[in-house]
């Protein structure tokens, strides 16, 4: 359609029909095409009206200002951009535009009522600001005044934070030279005022990029990674929230701006966000930076770094940190917390190292970008190795150890370099214990693959078993201990590809498990023990014994409670192989019989990993408290929780909520909350275990406890994530009842499903051939047409919503007409256009309406007489129609019983279709027949 004109009709026609997206692309396409000018202002102003209704403000006003550049006076244009204006928060905009209206119409009502509430809501706004400068003075003199009573200086700091966080305070705050106020509070090295100004800061900095790219000059980056080196957690933490806020605003993310002139700047951030890398990139070799610093710091930029989306073909900033940072990241890898001239460490720090390794590794695009990152290791491992150095040497080792927990491939590379295997060995052999110590690290992070571990069997094993017996160094013996662990669980749940004799892995087991519950040992050691078990978890005797041992379990969750997060991958990793929530292959009976005939290996089940097993092994584990672990393990704000983690987490989460009778005390232990950001975030596997068990919780739960508050509306996404053909039925069907239990709390919730696009894949699902698939769909929607807008979409043309579910009332599955039947009911009752509609989209509605009028079920003959009087009280021709049916037969025999107690609400209905009639006149009472 080439014609403008045509193509502003079909606008108009769409744009009363609701569906604005396609009155957006008429309206677009007839600007391209059009020529004449009145024509276009009509073509802009309209269009602003599309803008309007998809809450597009900034586009809508944009729109408008070009139909009025045409025509001055166009009063629907003026109009139109004055209700933007006011949306943005442009109100004495928005009033210029009003008055021009009402000067244009005086008589218009609508253009008055809207100067008065502009009028008023101007004098509120200035009301407000001028108050704003002189609380804003009053809170910087209590908080400067070093006299000032404690109790006022605290109030004054959290009220200051409050007011950082709106637009107007954070605006009036920079106004009123508060930024250098603010670096004042910092610098009296007083911790909480120190927390209330960075809180403050990153309050203004948030959604604002020019404020934010101000404040970041005035206070220096330099300044701020200064604030973050310092040895307390909590202003560390501040901080380091405040610089990420400032990167988000400088990337783009976060908050929409609304802000007048700033729309008008460009600001070049590339410049910044490259100084603030670098500056980053410093903090990781300075001494003078705290562990805490440096966790912060590598947290940023395992945050930043990285693309989120792999789509996306920039992945310039790991490029630039690999060219400018590598061998920094590597120096962190390879420190020797026991060595005198050690960095700074927590106990986080080298694994969130080797997550930063493993993140920059994953984002190169090609084998030249990947080679490079290998050269760059080889030549700075290379520059360690001292054969006359063995200090020198002992960082090349850790160095290696800390790459194959980052990117494997990588580490398996570094492996083979000349020299570097023969160095571990050598290390094993040593007098020193802190060779011992880091060299069994080494061999146990190298035997992760079983091609890999079965090289290292020949030669690690001896090595290990012969340190495990000579030193009396408990922290080696553990590692050693843990070695053997990873190279006898090998052959993983394969209870044929056993690496050790009969009862070797429980003896290993049973020593870990009394490790882990001496506390005499410090935390980093007990970790260790973790670490064994997760391997050895994978014998089903060992899952068997440890979770009886109910001390041993409750040791585990505190130290995943613990500080210390380079755990949470073996604590995850241990519960996933006790819950057996790993995948797992089906075998096939033919296949497995063809593979023994051909005497090939075949997978052998452990007796114990039966499935009554399982169930056993989640219920010990959900007494010991293993939920509220879980959930203190998802509020870890650090890199090392990473999405393999969450998928194991996930994973976990699942299997716990298998049996309905636990989901309860799930809930209870914050397991409903835990689950919402790894149903958001995470590798897509974990995405959707995540999914799935919140909709085991969502589909039997009182929505109101499990997810209180907002809470429940960020529960609908993951719900609708699975209702996709590529996931499997109990998926879907699930999803479907918890759909159903939350479209029949409130109108709020069902506008929530709507606007997540639900609906369609909820039809599709009522066209289904599994019975449970089409009755959860069925009675999800029954629910969903109480909302208008569901109404809306029955009405309109040209779909057969209504028809499938006038055929879906005639089914033969008792509880899918009782769902569709109740839907009809309400539709009937809330549309008097679907009564006669329903009359016209098949020819069997009579047969099944009178169906529904004598069904045996007491539900469905109710929910049936409803319809039958919505059709007799929307329109007398209907209602003829219906009296010379059979229809009357029935509402007579149904109306003349006596009255039951049980089936008086189904008597009533029926005697109501028979006084419509009689008030129509279609028939007489029998006094006068």
């Amino acid at each position: 359609m080439e014609d403008p004109i045509q193509l502003k009709e079909e606008g108009n026609k769409y744009f009363q029909a609701s569906d604005y997206e396609k009155a957006l692309q008429s309206y677009t396409q007839a600007i391209k095409l059009n020529k004449d000018k009145a024509l276009q202002a009509v073509l802009y102003r309209n269009r602003a009206a599309c803008f309007l209704k998809k809450e597009e403000y900034a586009k809508a006003a944009s729109d408008a200002s070009r139909a009025i550049d045409i025509n001055a006076s166009d009063i629907k244009a003026l109009y139109r951009r004055s209700q933007a204006l006011e949306k943005l928060g442009k109100l004495d905009q928005a009033f210029k535009d009003a008055q021009k209206c009402a000067t244009l119409e005086p008589r218009n009502k609508n253009f008055q009522e809207t100067l008065r509430r502009l009028g008023a809501n101007i004098q509120e706004k200035l009301r407000i600001q001028f108050s704003t400068d002189s609380r804003v003075q009053k809170m910087f003199e209590i908080l400067l005044d070093e006299n000032s009573d404690k109790e006022k200086r605290e109030k004054a700091a959290n009220n200051l934070i409050v007011l950082g966080r709106e637009e107007a305070g954070a605006e009036r705050i920079f106004q009123n030279n508060g930024v250098n106020l603010l670096l004042q509070l910092i610098e009296t090295k007083n911790p909480e005022l120190i927390l209330a100004a960075v809180r403050t800061l990153s309050g203004m900095c948030t959604g604002h990029k020019a404020r934010a790219t101000a404040i970041l000059h005035y206070l220096g980056i330099d300044s701020i990674c200064m604030w973050m080196s310092v040895d307390n957690e909590e202003i560390s933490l501040a901080v380091c929230n405040l610089l990420q806020t400032i990167t988000d605003c400088l990337m783009g993310q976060g908050k929409e701006e609304h802000h007048g002139k700033e729309e008008a700047l460009v600001l070049d951030t590339k410049k910044d966000l490259r100084m603030i890398t670098m500056r980053l990139l410093d903090m990781l070799v300075s001494k003078k930076v705290s562990g805490q610093g440096r966790d912060r710091a590598l947290n940023l930029l395992n945050k930043n770094i990285p693309r989120k989306d792999l789509k996306d073909h920039d992945n310039s900033r790991s490029i630039f940190v690999i060219d400018n940072g590598l061998k920094k990241i590597l120096k962190v890898v390879g420190q020797i917390p026991e060595m005198p001239d050690c960095l700074p460490l927590t106990e986080n720090t080298q694994l969130t190292a080797s997550v930063l390794l493993n993140k920059l590794y994953d984002d190169l695009r090609c084998d030249p970008e990947r080679d490079n990152y290998r050269l760059i290791c080889e030549e700075y491992i290379k520059s360690k190795i001292d054969p006359q150095n063995m200090d020198k040497t002992l960082h090349a080792v850790q160095i290696v150890s800390g790459v194959l927990q980052g990117p494997f491939d990588l580490g398996n590379k570094l492996l083979g370099m000349k020299g570097v295997m023969e160095m571990m060995v050598a290390l094993c052999g040593s007098e020193r214990e802190i060779d011992q110590l880091v060299a069994v690290e080494a061999l146990i992070h190298a035997s992760t693959k079983l091609s890999r571990a079965t090289f290292i069997i020949t030669n690690g094993v001896t090595l290990l078993k012969e340190i495990y017996k000579k030193t009396k160094n408990e922290k080696i013996k553990i590692r050693a201990l843990v070695g053997l662990c990873k190279l006898g669980s090998a052959g993983g749940t394969d209870y044929g590809l056993r690496q050790f004799a009969e009862g070797s892995t429980e003896k290993l087991a049973k020593q870990c498990r009394k490790w882990l519950c001496n506390t005499s040992i410090d935390a980093r050691t007990r970790k260790w023990a973790v670490e064994g078990l997760s391997y050895l978890t994978l014998d089903a005797d060992v899952k068997d014994d440890f979770v009886e041992d109910e001390p041993a379990l409750k040791a585990m969750f505190e130290l995943a409670k613990a500080s210390d997060k380079t755990i949470l991958y073996s604590v995850a990793s241990a519960l996933v192989n006790c819950t057996n929530s790993y995948d797992t292959k089906e075998l096939v009976p033919e296949l497995v019989q063809l593979a023994k005939f051909s005497k090939q290996h075949v997978p052998e089940e452990h007796p114990k990993d039966k499935k009554d097993f399982v169930v056993k092994r989640v219920k010990r584990l959900l007494k010991a408290g293993v939920v509220s672990a879980l959930a203190c393990m998802v509020k870890a704000d650090s890199a090392i929780l990473t999405d393999q983690s969450k998928e194991l987490i996930a994973r976990v989460f699942l299997a716990l909520c298998e049996d309905p009778k636990d989901r309860g005390t799930i809930v209870a232990q914050g397991g409903g909350k835990a689950l919402i950001p790894l149903a958001v975030e995470g590798t897509d596997v974990g995405k959707i275990k995540a999914s799935h068990a919140l909709a085991k919780i969502a589909a039997i739960s009182n929505p109101d406890i499990a997810f209180p508050g907002e809470r429940v509306y960020e529960v609908v996404r993951p719900l609708v994530s699975l209702l996709n053909t590529e996931r499997d039925g109990l998926q879907n069907y699930e999803a479907l009842l918890g759909l159903t239990n939350f479209s029949g709390r409130s109108d709020k919730l069902r506008l929530k499903i709507i606007k997540e696009k639900a609906l369609p894949d909820i039809e599709n699902y009522m066209f289904e051939n599994h019975d449970q698939l089409r009755q959860a769909a069925t009675e999800c929607m029954c629910n969903l047409v109480v909302n208008k807008e569901v109404q809306e979409r029955f009405v309109a043309d040209g779909n057969d919503r209504l028809k499938l579910v006038v055929l879906l009332c005639g089914e033969d599955d008792e509880k899918v007409q009782v769902a569709a039947a109740g839907a009809l009911a309400m539709l009937t009752a809330a549309q008097k256009k679907l009564c006669s509609k329903m009359t016209q989209v098949t020819t069997q509605w009579l047969e099944i309406l009178q169906r529904l009028c004598l069904h045996d079920n007491m539900e469905v003959q109710h929910r049936g007489l409803v319809i039958a009087f919505n059709l007799i009280s929307s329109d007398k021709e209907l209602a003829k129609k219906l009296v010379e049916s059979e229809l009357l037969e029935i509402l007579t025999y149904v109306g003349k019983q006596e009255d039951h107690p049980k089936k008086q609400h189904i008597i009533n209905v029926a005697r109501d279709c028979l006084t419509k009639c009689m008030d129509y006149e279609l028939i007489k009472p029998l006094s006068q027949a």
